[in-house]
């Protein structure tokens, strides 16, 4: 229901006003492109890539911005290195000096990530692999709202961390494109099932979009407003 074909990037790169379009990125990237894209970060990004302990850690950390400068750079028809990013008080980049109206969000799990970006809308995504959660429960009580913790309660045991992965991603999305602290999780009501995408109930103004970019991994992306075609590219 939710998987999507990744195309290549196609030559000549182009975004219209009704689209979003998602882009799949690798965050494993051979040492050579890694060397590459540690070049095209500001300092600010070098400084907080080696605060990483691990290198791992550090790797797919300067493989995302690396790749989002990349990315970005194209639709601005600028090089990579000139992007420049301000940051929300929550720690949200945006674009600096932002004539175009480009508007993105990015978010990664373990060794992928993804990056949606539009003209004009309030966006967000979010992307998280189903990895075994021993409070689950605890934590849908604490955090989601009455209907979503008894939908989830009812579900036979191995199709509630699912359910619980799908709830998160959308919530986490929508306040991604909002900049709203993980607080206003439990305003936040999503109506969805085993079988049925999910929608925003409490924002009938917003738009929900669920993807399955991996194996074992869910994600949604939060757009304001409707009318919009999404495009999936593979980095």
């Amino acid at each position: 229901m939710f998987q999507h074909n990744w195309l290549p990037k196609p030559p000549n790169l182009t975004l219209f006003p009704d689209e979003v379009h998602i882009w799949r990125i690798p965050l494993d990237q051979p040492e050579s492109q890694i060397q590459y894209l540690a070049t095209i970060l500001s300092s600010d990004e070098l400084a907080r890539a080696n605060r990483f302990y691990f290198p791992e850690h550090r790797q797919r950390f300067i493989a995302g911005r690396g790749i989002l400068r990349s990315i970005l750079g194209e639709y601005l028809q600028i090089e990579p290195q000139q992007v420049k990013f301000d940051y929300e008080p929550r720690g949200k980049p945006f674009l600096a000096d932002n004539q175009s109206g480009l508007q993105f969000n990015l978010s990664h799990s373990q060794n992928l990530g993804l990056c949606a970006v539009n003209y004009t809308r309030q966006i967000g995504i979010d992307l998280e692999y189903i990895r075994p959660t021993s409070d689950l429960e605890s934590l849908a009580q604490r955090f989601f709202l009455p209907g979503e913790y008894e939908l989830l309660r009812s579900l036979p045991h191995d199709q509630k961390q699912k359910i619980f992965f799908r709830y998160w991603t959308c919530k986490e999305a929508y306040l991604k494109a909002t900049g709203d602290g993980i607080a206003k999780l439990e305003e936040i009501e999503i109506a969805l099932t085993p079988t049925e995408p999910a929608s925003l109930q409490t924002f009938p103004a917003w738009n929900l979009l669920e993807l399955v970019p991996d194996n074992n991994c869910v994600a949604a992306v939060a757009v304001a407003g409707f009318d919009w075609q999404p495009k999936f590219w593979q980095y």
